[in-house]
């Protein structure tokens, strides 16, 4: 990354960078109130003392980044992001090594999708510099919020978000971008479970041609309701289909989908209308590493349901950032269930999800360079 300040004017180039002016936070959390969040943080539940903010306007670009208390952001009643929904945000994580110091996970790609996000949504393009500069910062800052638990991570929610005072129908003149932090807790503490998926086939996530591909909360927002009904018929997630023929797989609301045949192949559903999973390209990297084979393609619930009874199909799993890798015990819907290729998790999704959390806790070493070191190492013993 460049030391060179900017002005702020270029909205896309690598090199381009921003001074963070750091402020600590006057009221942040004693050691031992934060001791006792991290001895059982959750998800979602408890943030760090900073976070990480960058402003933008139409005639100077991106400008005064900063990493100072956290706390509420200020808002007029006008400001496009409440009226227009002209937002999108990006989910990560920060992973404690055995050294002590503190890595992040493909943080570029993270930056590269937030931009195509912000393309959709016709915000502008935080420079990927600046993306991973405001993280690198933020955890510097909370370094101490970093859990060293087996299977715990600090989770990083850069979001950005329309500002402009203005009611008129057009992309907004002025815009936030912010990162906050919280630590996260083992997503499973017994190890992944199968879960049970319910097939949504009255609600569509997204349609051909609208926000799918993008990471934004309106996305999010129109899964609610079917995910209330797969609660209600005993599932932990929904799935589902496209809205144009309603006959192919799409996502979860949540985590993309992988099936795997009786040869090793994985397959998983390509379509416009599809978040680009980081988790899951990862994962697919990963098996292609091993000489196996990967077909993104449109995938039929058919081909799902028949591939279990002849045999040909005989793993399912989620994955994405907050879980990495789930088993899928059954897929259920009106009339029907799809049950379990294999009797609780399968084989090759465990050891694909071991291999992957290897890399990201330092256990294992990093043939693709997917992690990036935020923070020095505390002990003698490195982790690279």
């Amino acid at each position: 990354m460049s030391n060179d300040t900017s002005d702020g004017s270029d909205s896309s180039g690598a090199d381009f960078a921003l001074d963070f002016a750091t402020t600590p936070s006057p009221e942040r959390r004693a050691a031992a109130e934060r001791e006792e969040i991290l001895a059982d943080p959750g998800f979602g539940k408890h943030f760090t003392d900073h976070m990480a903010s960058v402003s933008w306007t139409i005639d100077d670009g991106w400008h005064d980044a900063s990493v100072h208390a956290y706390g509420p952001l200020s808002l007029d009643p006008s400001a496009s992001v409440l009226h227009y929904a002209q937002e999108i945000f990006e989910g990560m994580k920060a992973y404690r090594h055995a050294d002590g110091s503190v890595w992040s996970f493909r943080p570029d790609a993270n930056a590269r999708r937030f931009a195509r996000s912000a393309r959709r949504l016709a915000l502008p393009e935080l420079p990927e510099s600046v993306f991973v500069e405001s993280v690198r910062q933020l955890v510097r800052a909370d370094e101490a919020w970093v859990p060293s638990a087996p299977e715990t991570s600090l989770y990083l929610r850069p979001f950005m978000i329309a500002t402009e005072a203005f009611l008129g129908v057009r992309a907004a003149h002025a815009v936030q971008y912010h990162c906050i932090a919280s630590p996260a807790g083992a997503y499973f503490t017994s190890g992944p479970e199968p879960v049970s998926i319910w097939l949504s086939t009255r609600y569509a996530r997204a349609a051909r041609g609208g926000t799918g591909a993008a990471k934004t909360g309106g996305n999010y927002a129109a899964s609610l309701l079917p995910q209330q009904e797969a609660y209600e018929h005993g599932c932990q997630q929904v799935m589902f289909l496209d809205s144009e023929k309603g006959e192919y797989l799409e996502e979860l609301g949540g985590m993309n989908v992988v099936l795997v045949r009786a040869d090793g192949t994985l397959i998983t559903p390509d379509s416009d209308s599809i978040l680009e999973g980081i988790t899951r390209d990862s994962i697919l990297q990963l098996a292609v590493d091993r000489g196996l084979r990967v077909e993104r393609r449109p995938v039929s619930l058919s081909e799902w349901r028949d591939g279990v009874a002849d045999g040909t199909i005989t793993e399912a799993f989620a994955c994405g950032t907050a879980a990495v890798v789930t088993p899928i015990a059954e897929l259920r819907g009106d009339g029907f269930t799809i049950g379990s290729p294999t009797t609780g998790a399968g084989e090759l999704t465990m050891s694909l999800r071991t291999e992957l959390t290897d890399i990201q806790y330092g256990r294992r070493p990093d043939p693709h360079g997917w992690m990036v070191r935020l923070t020095e190492p505390t002990t003698t013993t490195s982790a690279e």
